[in-house]
């Protein structure tokens, strides 16, 4: 190979590693996770824009009829999280044999945009029923989009920023009590802790201050990262 050719390979790979590692970006994602059932949970009329696991459960609440429980609004958020999963399916399989950096940058632009968008509303008219449905659709659809990205970008022991159930089993499945592998607790301990961090943050704020802010911060944070992620593990 030629010089000549080498140098874009090199280019391209050098792009490729410049700025931060996708392990720290997506542990900021999991606090963003926190931050946005925090706001839909708290706020929205006990409904998951982020944890479909816990929406599926709360669907079937809703369906029987429990009080505090919304099929419709559960029922929005469901159907949003999977158009933007399919959004997110149909960019990964246009975008992931390109740059893994410039894939992964474009997500979180788009997931700053949405969840800047619910922010905006929420500051604009609060407390109306058309800002719930609003805000509901548009952070459940920026959290499809998010999953079907980190789904495909297969980061070890970080593959989703959004449903902690596998990486709570994989925990206790590869500690000392368990096969004593442990070779990713570092990271899914890291999940855990940076879910919860959001979770109690967001909970704070939704309870001090309404749903603006908190939604804000979960925009602006992939915003940053979108500026600052490289396509590295």
């Amino acid at each position: 190979m030629s010089a000549a050719e080498e140098a874009p390979a090199a280019e391209t790979y050098d792009s490729e590693v410049r700025g931060l590692r996708l392990v720290v970006v997506l542990l900021a994602l999991a606090v963003v996770s926190g931050l946005i059932d925090a706001v839909s949970y708290l706020g929205l009329g006990r409904v998951f824009t982020a944890n479909m696991t816990g929406n599926v459960v709360v669907l079937g609440f809703a369906a029987v009829g429990a009080p505090g429980f919304s099929v419709p609004h559960t029922a929005t958020s469901l159907a949003c999280f999977l158009l933007g999963a399919a959004a997110g399916g149909r960019v990964a399989a246009h975008a992931a044999t390109g740059s893994r950096r410039r894939w992964t940058r474009l997500t979180l632009a788009s997931e700053a945009v949405l969840v800047g968008a619910s922010a905006a509303v929420a500051f604009a008219w609060p407390g109306t029923t058309g800002t719930r449905y609003t805000l509901i659709a548009l952070t459940a659809f920026a959290m499809g989009l998010r999953n079907a990205t980190v789904r495909k970008l297969g980061v070890a022991g970080l593959t989703t920023t959004t449903v902690l159930t596998m990486t709570l089993t994989g925990l206790a499945a590869e500690s000392r009590l368990g096969d004593a592998t442990a070779h990713r607790s570092p990271r899914r301990t890291a999940a855990v802790l940076a879910m919860f961090a959001g979770a109690c943050l967001g909970a704070w704020l939704v309870l001090q201050h309404g749903l603006g802010i908190p939604l804000l911060i979960a925009a602006v944070t992939p915003g940053v990262l979108a500026v600052v992620a490289s396509g590295r593990e």
